[in-house]
């Protein structure tokens, strides 16, 4: 099989993609996961921290980056499980839960450093 087929097929000179991306301990689901609750993270702490909340797409937007961040971060220095999907494709529930909490923590804490930065800023 030449180079060309390999593009078209999703395989790699060293094996299928499915087996890279777990080499690499990320996959686009966990990312996902991370981001969509970081942004529902950085619009809970907004809600309840409203003296410095940045607005509905300031926080989700902080929260986004503090999702994907914080979602790596832990990932790796806590050992936590980083794949959503394992090897056989199926999807592990303590790692959803686990990449869920550490994206929404992550998306919440950054919006609150963010918010409180603004604030101090504009005093």
């Amino acid at each position: 099989m030449n180079r060309a087929q390999n593009r078209y097929d999703g395989s790699t000179a060293n094996g299928s993609a499915r087996q890279h991306q777990m080499e690499d301990g990320m996959d686009i689901v966990t990312l996902l996961v991370q981001l969509v609750s970081g942004a529902l993270g950085g619009n809970v702490a907004g809600s309840l921290l409203k003296n410095i909340s940045l607005g509905t797409l300031g926080n989700s937007l902080a929260g986004i980056v503090g999702g994907g961040l914080a979602g790596q971060v832990l990932t790796s220095a806590l050992n936590l499980p980083a794949t959503v999907g394992g090897a056989s494709g199926a999807l592990d529930p303590m790692a959803i839960i686990t990449q869920l909490v550490t994206g929404g923590v992550g998306g919440g804490t950054l919006m609150a450093i963010i918010g409180m930065l603004r604030s101090a800023m504009a005093k």
